[in-house]
């Protein structure tokens, strides 16, 4: 598994939302109509039950928000830049997050999170890559950029 094999441009937005709950929203609207999952409405309890238990703000501009739902057949990650910066997410820096990345794998999928987890931290560690990333100028350049180097 790789993220050439995953991370794909309808799936990638530069976030016009400025709270956390709206970017959260745009990101599920990239699913809602591809029939990639089944019920948008428990994707979005989901995802928010998750942020209530503990913010998906990492740090460093990043908020990886997550869940194992029911019915997924491959791994999904929905990609948000934000060059302005969403001030609520309520990272644990308390600083703004630019880079949203949403996982959704299959139920018992544990493995399969944690190796796409592995395969984004190794990319957005480098400071200099984040800053291009955020400045990205369309999805396509989002896709290149995290891609890039993918076998």
């Amino acid at each position: 598994m790789n993220l050439k094999e995953i991370i794909i441009i309808e799936h990638c937005i530069l976030l016009k939302s400025r709270t956390k709950t709206e970017a959260l929203l745009e990101l599920i609207d990239l699913v809602k109509n591809s029939g990639e999952i089944s019920d948008i409405d428990d994707l979005k309890k989901e995802i928010f039950f998750r942020e209530q238990l503990m913010s998906t703000g990492i740090g460093q501009g990043i908020g990886i928000p997550h869940v194992r739902f029911e019915g997924v057949q491959h791994p999904i990650i929905l990609t948000g830049v934000s060059p302005e910066g969403i001030d609520d997410y309520g990272s644990m820096d308390k600083k703004p997050v630019h880079l949203v990345f949403m996982f959704i794998v299959g139920k018992d999928r544990h493995k399969e999170y944690l190796r796409l987890l592995s395969l984004v931290s190794s990319k957005v560690k480098d400071e200099d890559f984040r800053r291009r990333l955020i400045n990205s100028a369309d999805r396509s350049e989002i896709v290149r950029l995290l891609t890039d180097g993918e076998a």
